[in-house]
């Protein structure tokens, strides 16, 4: 994750547990579906954020089995340590998750976190490392076109009130590897074998408290970085008009859920 990546999900971290629960903990729970730790299993939850995929991660693999969850965001951190300390088995890291010491793990996932690495191919390549021989790895990314309406309505707002061009929407490697067979062959050629990519469709039913709550409890909050208050308010009504005007009724928030099996050969290194 880029700092200004950091920073946003810093900033966003009081909204973020708020859309988790229509956003963030459906994929998250989708994702460990895919993954399927097993009792006992040691995972690495790489990207944890405030632990959409790793708290129930860490319910499957029970008190005899080890979820560490690794973000660079200390506050998503500290949320995920507040609301988890019941779970023994879930330890937590502010850390850099694309250099992280661990190997060994029967599970490592990553649940909308590989497309923020500055390397994208590298740092997947990495986290594949972590899993012992066998182990699986699974990486959820959005499919194409998901959730690049609101983006695309906000940037538009703020270029309104601030008068000058739309920011462009950030792009990045992930748009090459957007669709199911991109994305199963990218895989395999990071080094998994039997790669599966399982389609996981969710809609969100806009309503003006949502389709704000998307932006400013997401990365999507750095677009209002440098505005004031009396700004982020009139952004926030243009964008919210915007998209009652176009008749938008909900967004595409589907994922691609990628898993497959490690190659590679390390020792368990706790």
């Amino acid at each position: 994750m880029t700092d200004r990546y950091q920073k946003a999900f810093d900033t966003a971290a009081t909204d973020f547990e708020r859309l988790g629960e229509h956003l963030w903990k459906p994929i998250g729970r989708a994702t460990v579906e895919r993954t399927a730790p097993e009792p006992g299993d040691r995972v690495l939850d790489a990207c944890c954020g405030n632990g959409a995929s790793a708290i129930p991660a860490a319910v499957r693999v029970g008190d005899r089995g080890l979820v560490d969850a690794v973000d660079r965001s200390p506050a998503l951190i500290e949320d995920l340590r507040s609301r988890a300390s019941g779970l023994t088995s879930l330890a937590t890291h502010a850390a850099d998750v694309t250099s992280w010491p661990g190997r060994g793990y029967d599970v490592v996932q990553a649940a909308l976190g590989i497309f923020f690495f500055p390397d994208m191919a590298a740092g997947t390549e990495h986290l594949i490392s972590r899993a012992r021989p066998g182990g699986r790895a699974g990486f959820t990314i959005w499919r194409r076109d998901a959730m690049v309406a609101p983006g695309t309505y906000l940037r538009q707002a703020v270029s309104r009130v601030t008068g000058n061009p739309p920011e462009p929407r950030p792009s990045g490697p992930v748009e090459e590897i957007d669709v199911a067979g991109a994305f199963r062959s990218w895989l395999a050629e990071r080094g998994l074998s039997d790669v599966t990519v399982t389609t996981h469709e969710l809609r969100l039913a806009v309503t003006p408290e949502l389709a704000w709550l998307v932006v400013t409890g997401s990365g999507f909050v750095t677009v209002l970085s440098g505005l004031d208050e009396a700004q982020t308010a009139e952004v926030r009504a243009v964008y919210l008009d915007s998209l009652l005007r176009d008749g938008v009724t909900e967004f595409d928030a589907t994922t691609l859920v990628g898993v497959g099996y490690s190659q590679g050969s390390n020792a368990l290194v706790m």
